[in-house]
């Protein structure tokens, strides 16, 4: 066993609690601008939707599979790396995607769709792809996963406040139109806060192993980009839907990542690297893929 499959990062039950209550605030701030009408899009454009959750759920954990079994990382950085590739997109692709020229429309709609999908796709591919991989499979073993209780927790933490900011927008449209913004930034900058916090109290572990974690996040965040682009062209999709589709699967939801390590995992050090690194890195790419793409016109591009 690798020595980074021993670390457990330092997070008290008392901040464990904070980072699920931010979390939440963070998916209401986000469901406000969500509509019933966004899944009822599904029915009138379901092939590129279709495509992006194919995409997200299928895919990428298959591909995340076969590029641990080519690089072979540390057991507990691979099952992180499974983790992050069994996440919904995260809360910044609407807005990369419009920075991009791409289709933010469907953008917006693959977030509320694959957000309410990853409430049975996130667990089932962990689990399913974990235990694939004798190594993984063998701290599933240790830590006696149970698909039920983390699909519990994935409802709490994504389905629950989802329902909540929906229904609290429409029923306070008003209030809402003036609150969604500050709501999302506070909360989004609260979480910023915290994660940064958390591996300040764990920068030696982070200078320890950061080496490989930034390589396998460079490597694996690029194959999520790929992924999502080459399955909407592949599909005939236009070049407007290939952004989007290609954003959503490479943009994660990290934070949600997180919160199951702490929460089911008890912070287990390669994870928990992997993860807070590609919520870093994720923006960093993100935003050089769609500034390259903002130069480009979408109904040009090949």
């Amino acid at each position: 066993m690798n020595e980074i499959d021993l670390v457990r990062l330092n997070f008290n039950p008392g901040s464990l609690w904070a980072l699920n209550a931010i979390i939440g605030l963070v998916m209401f701030g986000v469901a406000l601008d969500l509509k019933v009408a966004d899944f009822k899009a599904v029915l009138t454009m379901p092939k590129p939707v279709i495509i992006g959750l194919v995409g997200q759920f299928l895919l990428l954990p298959a591909f995340t599979f076969l590029l641990v079994l080519a690089i072979r990382p540390a057991p507990s950085i691979a099952l992180g790396m499974m983790l992050v590739a069994a996440c919904p997109g995260g809360n910044i692709s609407n807005f990369l995607t419009h920075y991009a020229r791409g289709n933010t429309a469907l953008s917006i709609t693959m977030t509320a769709i694959s957000t309410a999908v990853a409430i049975v796709m996130t667990p089932l591919n962990l689990s399913l792809w974990g235990g694939l991989n004798p190594e993984t499979a063998n701290i599933l073993k240790e830590v006696a996963l149970d698909p039920a209780e983390m699909l519990l927790a994935v409802f709490l933490l994504l389905g629950l406040p989802m329902i909540v900011g929906m229904w609290a927008g429409h029923r306070f449209p008003n209030f809402v139109e003036r609150a969604h913004k500050p709501v999302k930034i506070f909360s989004i900058t609260v979480f910023g806060i915290f994660v940064l916090g958390a591996l300040a109290a764990n920068w030696r572990y982070f200078l320890d192993y950061v080496g490989f974690v930034v390589f396998a996040v460079f490597l694996h965040n690029g194959l999520a980009l790929l992924t999502g682009y080459y399955a909407a062209k592949f599909s005939g999709l236009p070049e407007r839907d290939r952004r989007a589709v290609s954003i959503e699967v490479g943009i994660q939801n990290s934070a949600l990542g997180l919160i199951l390590i702490f929460n089911f995992f008890d912070g287990l050090g390669g994870m928990a690297i992997v993860t807070a690194w590609w919520g870093i890195w994720h923006i960093v790419s993100g935003l050089t893929v769609s500034t390259y793409w903002s130069r480009r016109d979408p109904q040009g591009a090949t």
